[in-house]
């Protein structure tokens, strides 16, 4: 089982514009937190995933020094597998507006 994404147009810019080496960490930690969810585990303790600050369903990963993404859990695409919504991606700035 492998859970399911989705990435907005804005994610996708975003993602563009960063430098390669922020591209490529970002990469690492979506293997792992593909595989905390494939094993059911939590992945907030490898990847310092919490919510955002003053959401309710947006979620913050940190990949980097800097690099932090925002995600939400959809509804499942495949049933039995997670769905995940990137949001944002980027720096610390990214967390005034995770969303």
């Amino acid at each position: 089982m492998s859970p399911t994404y989705e990435l907005p147009p804005g994610f996708a810019r975003e993602f563009a514009r960063m430098p390669r080496e922020q591209r490529r960490a970002f990469r690492v930690a979506v293997e792992k937190l593909v595989e905390a969810l494939r094993k059911g585990g939590d992945p907030s303790n490898s990847l310092r995933v919490k919510r955002a600050q003053g959401t309710k369903d947006v979620w913050e990963m940190s990949y980097s020094g800097d690099g932090r993404a925002t995600f939400r859990y959809g509804a499942e695409v495949k049933p039995g597998e997670t769905h995940v919504e990137w949001l944002r991606v980027g720096g610390h700035e990214i967390l005034s507006r995770p969303q």
